[in-house]
């Protein structure tokens, strides 16, 4: 059975490259363009998701409030986060390990890592 994935991605281009790569190696994905809608597809729409890949840089609530929200409920604490951003340093890769993302990318996403971790996790 294929994993079902969301992608938090506010910028079009970078979440269709995202979807492209997961729709390739056959995962199930849906996408969200802010971190209120994916609020509303994670806890209202009935979706369970194996892994969420989700943009820190998000406008209105960013993707630590999403991580904190997810990591909050009982029913999602256990789900796969992955934090991408454009705004990359060490120290932000750490802070992020460290607030609960289960792994970390700097954007552009190397797609072979990319894949290779989300396949470890997985």
């Amino acid at each position: 059975m294929s994993n079902k994935i969301l992608v938090v991605e506010d910028d079009p281009d970078g979440q269709e490259m995202v979807v492209t790569v997961l729709e390739h190696m056959e995962f199930i994905v849906d996408t969200a363009d802010s971190g209120e809608q994916a609020t509303n597809m994670i806890f209202d729409s009935g979706n369970a998701y194996d892994a969420i890949i989700i943009d820190l840089a998000l406008p209105g609530k960013d993707g630590w409030e999403l991580l904190s929200d997810i990591l909050g409920n009982p029913s999602t604490e256990n789900t796969i986060c992955i934090a991408v951003t454009a705004f990359h340093n060490s120290k932000l890769r750490e802070e992020a390990l460290r607030a609960g993302f289960t792994s970390y990318f700097p954007k552009p996403i190397d797609n072979t890592s990319f894949l290779r971790e989300l396949g470890n996790l997985l």
